[in-house]
């Protein structure tokens, strides 16, 4: 299969790549090296592999790429809020003009699989689990663009979409800024760290099984088009409070502390059911505390604080 991954040297696409380079795909590679990562360098060798240095927002580069492509992953994206509220703009023409002209070059027999987020649900409702007939009402500009274009994208009726999951884990473009990997890093390196709302509840996924969903639903198209999916560790609603807790039982002297006054200016705060997505056979393989030990051992490689979405 002929596939085309946009910002395929970020975060997710850095593990995701070689994956599908390993599974025998074909797989063109679309990134703007922003970040002047290096994460592919260990696929170059792979005659599999081709690398585009671009901007998803080329509308000449991107109608060339993807009419020769069986399936799109369009993965290029201002990850998170923080980001997308500096720059509005850069977030509107990224996280959403560019995929619709993606979708609009495609025809009914590509596959389309884009990664929406379950931060959508927003605030939550106390008693409910959130699945995927339950409200949107994003709080963040970067939800509310996700949002959108997913809505925009399964009108279209052959996409498949998934919500994820807040993500943790090592990869070869490391993340701090994620909410796991930032308080394994601060366990690590200061021993501490000052919890806001700490009750707060969010779901989990490890970013490896998140390029898992990503080839599952290549390989289950048929059968899970025009619908999204919440993907996330079924076992792993939990507040930030008892996230604290699980790290500290690897390190003892990690310390946490709950403020007084203040809040989070992340309000996210919701359990989520990922009963669709495991009904089509998918499972998760990595849970909170094996991820929590990978990156330990990965914070006695990174001392540096670029890696961020911020």
């Amino acid at each position: 299969m002929e596939i085309l991954v946009t910002g395929g040297a970020g975060y997710i696409g850095s593990v995701l790549v070689p994956s599908l380079l390993g599974d025998g795909h074909d797989v063109t590679v679309v990134d703007s090296f922003i970040y002047g990562q290096t994460s592919l360098l260990d696929c170059c060798a792979n005659p599999r592999l081709r690398i585009v240095r671009g901007d998803v927002r080329d509308r000449r580069l991107m109608s060339r790429l993807v009419p020769a492509a069986d399936a799109v992953l369009p993965l290029a994206c201002l990850t998170g809020a923080p980001l997308c509220d500096r720059d509005q703009l850069a977030a509107e023409s990224v996280n959403r003009d560019a995929v619709r002209a993606i979708a609009d070059g495609m025809s009914p027999s590509q596959m389309l699989i884009f990664p929406s987020t379950n931060s959508g649900y927003g605030v939550g409702e106390a008693g409910i689990d959130c699945d995927e007939e339950t409200p949107l009402r994003p709080i963040s500009l970067y939800g509310r663009l996700k949002v959108e274009l997913e809505r925009d994208l399964l009108d279209r009726g052959n996409a498949v979409t998934f919500r994820l999951a807040t993500l943790f884990g090592t990869s070869p473009r490391m993340r701090l800024d994620l909410l796991v990997n930032d308080f394994v890093y601060r366990a690590v390196v200061d021993r501490f760290v000052v919890l806001f709302e700490g009750h707060f509840t969010r779901n989990y996924l490890h970013v490896r099984d998140a390029a898992r969903a990503f080839r599952h639903a290549l390989a289950n198209y048929d059968a899970m088009k025009g619908r999204p999916y919440n993907v996330g560790l079924s076992d792993a609603n939990i507040s930030k409070s008892a996230l604290c807790e699980l790290i500290r039982r690897q390190l003892p002297d990690f310390t946490f502390l709950a403020a007084d006054v203040g809040k989070d200016p992340d309000q996210r705060n919701y359990i989520v059911s990922n009963a669709r997505i495991e009904s089509t056979g998918y499972r998760t393989t990595i849970g909170l505390e094996a991820g929590v030990a990978e990156l330990i051992k990965g914070y006695q490689v990174l001392r540096r604080t670029q890696y961020a979405n911020v």
